[in-house]
């Protein structure tokens, strides 16, 4: 069973919405595959529009926590996807594994009313749904 681990920085936005479209499409096309998500400095919290806008997708994260890297198993992942530059530079290194940099704009940085924090999130929600499903289907 392969297993992938989602990194960036706060583990509160990017890389929940990426664990949550890694489990979803993991089940839906029939992939064993266990899927992480952790930060190199994680937030304590997962924003509450990254929540809303994987609503909108029908896939609730609500349940979903921040994450440090030592709450996940990850010398025991075979792919590494990290979703920020901050991330790419501040995640240890692991020799040998498959480590993959998907620059991301980090949508908690957002500014305007909420429905135009929303779209961003939103925008960076699409791009991730594309990449993880793409990914899930090569695995």
């Amino acid at each position: 069973m392969k297993k992938i681990g989602f990194i960036c920085t706060g583990n509160s936005a990017r890389s929940q919405m990426a664990e949550g479209f890694g489990r979803y499409f993991a089940g839906k096309l029939n992939k064993q595959v266990e899927v992480y998500s952790a930060g190199s400095n994680p937030a304590g919290f997962v924003h509450p529009l990254a929540v809303k806008c994987m609503e909108e997708e029908g896939i609730d994260i609500s349940g979903y926590r921040s994450k440090s890297l030592d709450d996940i198993p990850y010398r025991e992942l075979d792919i590494i996807i990290t979703l920020c530059g901050d991330a790419a530079e501040n995640c240890p290194y692991v020799p040998g594994k498959d480590v993959r940099h998907w620059g991301l704009p980090d949508p908690a940085g957002a500014e305007g009313s909420e429905e135009q924090r929303l779209n961003v999130f939103r925008k960076v929600r699409d791009e991730i749904k594309i990449r993880v499903k793409d990914l899930i289907e090569s695995v």
